[in-house]
């Protein structure tokens, strides 16, 4: 028989086949398709690879034959978004937006965050000291809206990435000041909901939505100080919250929180301290979830956790990868792999990739078993996570976007 947890990650590999990649790590931020990508790579399976007008580490993302993605100039802080055919890698159009330049983390760039797409438009994000901006343009590059939803303040510099959930857009906006969770009109951009927050740390998490027992759906958000919280997305009324991860040291949330059947998994940490995996399984009616399992030993700190069937793999940010049941959090082995990355693993056709951050990528069986099966050199440095539509791999390095196939 199988899990819930099969069955849903079926429903997304089922989604995937319309050569659609809307969003950070695709449907639902599981990172899951049925493409067939090759785990070995010669000059052959190198479809294109196009030089972009900026740098930056947010994802691609995919609209049938379009390409889209955030560029940033790192001398003066431009923000760049830019939109390449997916068949020939030719930049169809990008827009050079002048923007402050501002303190960042050495690690961050002024394009860490992943737009999202959907039949109409795209949606980009980006964050400053003076203002976080969300702008939407057609396919063909018309810019629709603009809105400016205050300040940023917080050294690391933005990274936040919005998703889309039927006519709304929603964006964590919980950061080392004045602190929000924000849902905006597709259509005009205007706010339909903000949620104040007690916050005061920077956050880098995408949100994911849960479907309850009701078939009703869920906006997830994840945060050092909230833990993980469960909103309403037609109200934004905070339906529940569970403050899980460590106190009083200071962590924050950058992976983004993924679903295993009717498990809720969240992530936070610190570089140097502790880190934790916890899922949840929510109780209707409820204003917490219950505790169902939490591992917190060699777990990632910025990298997002992989749900395949019946197993969840950690794949932290020194190049150690475990494996355990989704279910009950119980651990089948962990190997150190080596190669550190912050890149979050993605599923093909049964294999898992994950890129590090010397451009290495790794690829593993998604069966349960610890097997490398190729590693493949990009030979430039990516902290970027692959978007897969078409029957293609589309990498974003620091500064080219490159797509991989059979």
């Amino acid at each position: 028989m199988k899990s819930p947890a099969a069955f849903l990650i079926f429903a997304f590999v089922l989604s995937t086949t319309a050569g659609e990649w809307t969003r950070f790590r695709g449907p639902n931020g599981a990172g899951v398709a049925s493409d067939q990508i090759p785990a070995k790579w010669s000059s052959g399976n190198i479809k294109w690879k196009t030089s972009l007008p900026g740098v930056g580490h947010g994802s691609p993302v995919v609209w049938k034959d379009r390409v889209f993605l955030l560029a940033g100039n790192e001398k003066n802080g431009d923000r760049i978004p830019v939109c390449v055919s997916a068949k020939t890698g030719k930049v169809l159009w990008s827009k050079t937006i002048k923007e402050m330049k501002h303190r960042h983390h050495r690690q961050n760039t002024f394009a860490s965050s992943t737009p999202t797409v959907d039949a109409k438009r795209v949606y980009f994000s980006w964050g400053t000291p003076k203002k976080l901006t969300l702008v939407a343009y057609t396919h063909d590059g018309k810019q629709l809206w603009e809105s400016d939803l205050g300040p940023v303040k917080g050294g690391h510099g933005f990274g936040a990435s919005p998703v889309r959930i039927g006519n709304l857009l929603a964006l964590n906006n919980d950061q080392d000041g004045e602190s929000s969770l924000i849902a905006v009109d597709c259509s005009n951009g205007k706010v339909r909901w903000t949620i104040p927050r007690t916050s005061k740390r920077l956050t880098f998490s995408t949100p994911c939505i849960y479907k309850n027992k009701k078939g009703e759906e869920e906006l997830i958000f994840t945060n050092w100080q909230h833990g993980i919280t469960a909103v309403d997305p037609e109200t934004g009324h905070v339906l529940w919250e569970n403050d899980v991860f460590g106190k009083p040291a200071n962590e924050r949330a950058i992976g983004s929180p993924v679903i295993a059947g009717d498990l809720v998994i969240g992530t936070c940490g610190f570089v140097t301290k502790l880190k934790h995996v916890v899922a949840l399984r929510p109780i209707p009616g409820q204003s917490e979830a219950e505790e169902v399992w939490r591992i917190e030993r060699s777990v990632p700190h910025i990298p997002t956790p992989l749900v395949v069937g019946e197993f969840i793999y950690l794949w932290n940010d020194q190049g150690i990868l475990t494996c355990a049941d989704n279910q009950t959090g119980k651990t089948h082995w962990s190997e150190r792999l080596g190669g550190e990355g912050y890149s979050s693993a993605v599923c093909a056709d049964n294999k898992i990739f994950r890129i590090g951050k010397d451009g290495v990528v790794t690829v593993i069986p998604a069966n349960g078993r610890f097997e490398v099966l190729a590693t493949n050199d990009l030979d430039e440095k990516c902290f970027g996570t692959p978007a897969i539509a078409n029957g293609t791999m589309f990498i974003r390095t620091y500064e080219n976007l490159l797509a991989v196939a059979n």
